[in-house]
């Protein structure tokens, strides 16, 4: 299971089975990576994994607690629904939209991900 650890606080991230979410967890297995996040339109976190991972892109409408990857090389952390083409990554599953929001916060985070 993939941890990010915000403002003091675990979320808990299922991923999704695929050859990007492994690629996630084989470099998450070399060590815990850290990320500046920006927020994006009020519906999402960003920040640059500093490298590319496989993309799976297809049309997803997110919802609250998707993490997906973006571009290849941006981990993306929603808490607002966009439609685009995207990895489904996985979701967090230990918060309420609510709660999502409230341990995101306004303007820009740092995530520390790592596996448990």
């Amino acid at each position: 299971m993939l941890n990010m650890e915000v403002n003091g606080t675990d979320l808990h991230i299922e991923l999704t089975p695929g050859s990007s979410s492994a690629a996630l967890e084989a470099l998450l297995k070399e060590g815990p990576l850290t990320i500046p996040m920006k927020d994006y339109a009020h519906m999402e976190k960003f920040g640059n994994l500093g490298t590319n991972l496989p993309r799976n892109d297809q049309r997803i409408t997110t919802k609250a607690g998707d993490v997906i990857l973006s571009e290849g090389n941006l981990l993306v952390i929603y808490y607002a629904p966009n439609t685009w083409n995207f990895t489904r990554l996985g979701k967090v599953i230990n918060m309420t939209e609510k709660e999502l929001r409230k341990v995101l916060g306004k303007g820009n985070i740092t995530a520390t991900l790592s596996w448990r």
